[in-house]
């Protein structure tokens, strides 16, 4: 997770891979919702959209945004995976990070998402979840795989659609950031050794999920979070063949063309480069955008941002079909705490802006909040399901377009 500059841009295309829209995965459903006091209403969720919220700090953890949790591991000093496996000893760290990795997200949890309206999950990951990829200078939590097993298989039960994204890359694709699962002082991703490692686990996650039924509405692979903008290889060597070696890894395995995963790049609009330069024509790919206006040069007021959202738009330069993978409620760090925008005091403000920005992204596939539970007080700004329980989100999200009348 990270800011990007905004871009409006325009959506369009269609595809052939696995998009649940194309298949009618999303079955219209009628729930029964409780609105207190012993009473309820009925509300039809639209089947069309991927409305999503991501894993965060489930298999790489961000200290952040879960600091009691962290504290409870053993890690609460440490700054990334990395340094706590290295604090804890190997065998240690692997007990703590199971015992995370049970309690962290749980069934209970993927109940409250279809409860709140939520059809996808996408799921950042490292490459050490395929061990054999890590070499002796690296320290990483181990057992992971077996957890992703199970949680795929747990969307699955729940018709829920999920993206596996590579969030954190080999030698680190940026610096001081602990989404990569390091907090790197050089982004050391950007050679051709390191791609390789990165294909690998493409190639190795491609296979499981054709080949293990947990992951039969897996149906998106993202090959890279959030890049650093100044590197001239990205696309030209890692894209392009990142593209290309999951392909092969399905002829080999005889995936028929409606089953072939879509595979996801960040769009243009993140700063790193036109992903469109190397895959011309092809129509088995989506784009990912991320959308955080606390990061963005617009006016910091709640006037623009409900206008720049109301307003926003995607896919230029090909770049569509276009998932927004990350977006939250949070608003500029100078802002954040002050009493026009603290979120106690201004619960209706951001119930309007959170109604603006699912219209918003709704222009393309959908979208994927940032993030399902948070630990930050009672700021539920980063938290979907904080939101909701702070009466913020509502329990239905097609209740968007009457929260701003965009």
């Amino acid at each position: 997770m990270r800011g990007s500059i905004l871009s409006l841009l325009t959506f369009g295309s269609a595809v052939s891979a696995w998009l649940p829209a194309e298949r009618g995965f999303f079955k219209s459903e009628a729930r029964s919702l409780s609105i207190g006091q012993g009473r309820s209403i009925t509300k039809r969720f639209n089947p069309d959209k991927i409305r999503g919220v991501n894993l965060g700090s489930l298999f790489i953890v961000e200290p952040w945004m879960m600091g009691q949790a962290w504290n409870d591991m053993g890690c609460g000093d440490q700054k990334s995976e990395f340094d706590c496996v290295l604090k804890l000893g190997q065998d240690g760290a692997d007990a703590a990070f199971k015992q995370h990795w049970d309690t962290w997200i749980t069934e209970e949890d993927l109940d409250k998402m279809k409860e709140y309206g939520i059809n996808a999950i996408r799921v950042p990951v490292g490459y050490w979840m395929v061990e054999e990829l890590v070499d002796q200078s690296e320290h990483f939590p181990r057992g992971g795989l077996e957890y992703l097993d199970r949680l795929a298989g747990w969307a699955a039960s729940r018709n829920m659609y999920m993206n596996l994204d590579l969030h954190g890359a080999p030698y680190s694709q940026e610096i001081h950031q602990p989404f990569t699962g390091q907090y790197s002082e050089e982004a050391g991703f950007y050679q051709t050794s390191q791609y390789e490692r990165a294909y690998t686990f493409l190639q190795k996650m491609t296979e499981r999920i054709h080949t293990t039924d947990a992951y039969r509405t897996t149906g998106m692979i993202e090959v890279l979070n959030e890049p650093q903008r100044t590197h001239d290889s990205l696309i030209p060597e890692y894209y392009a063949t990142a593209y290309g070696k999951i392909r092969e890894t399905e002829a080999n395995l005889g995936v028929s063309d409606d089953k072939k995963l879509t595979i996801q790049f960040m769009a243009e609009s993140w700063g790193a480069g036109n992903p469109r330069q190397v895959l011309e024509g092809k129509t088995d790919v989506a784009f990912d955008d991320h959308r955080y206006l606390k990061w963005a040069n617009i006016d910091q007021s709640k006037p623009s941002y409900i206008a720049t959202s109301c307003g926003d738009t995607f896919g230029g330069n090909d770049n569509s079909p276009i998932v927004v993978g990350e977006w939250s409620l949070a608003v500029a760090d100078n802002n954040e705490q002050t009493p026009e925008w603290e979120p106690q005091g201004n619960k209706d403000w951001y119930k309007q802006w959170w109604g603006a920005q699912v219209q918003a992204y709704e222009k393309g596939l959908g979208w994927f909040f940032w993030s399902w539970k948070v630990q930050l007080g009672d700021d539920y700004r980063w938290g979907y399901r904080n939101a909701v329980e702070a009466g913020v989100i509502p329990l239905s999200p097609d209740e968007a377009a009457g929260l701003a009348k965009c």
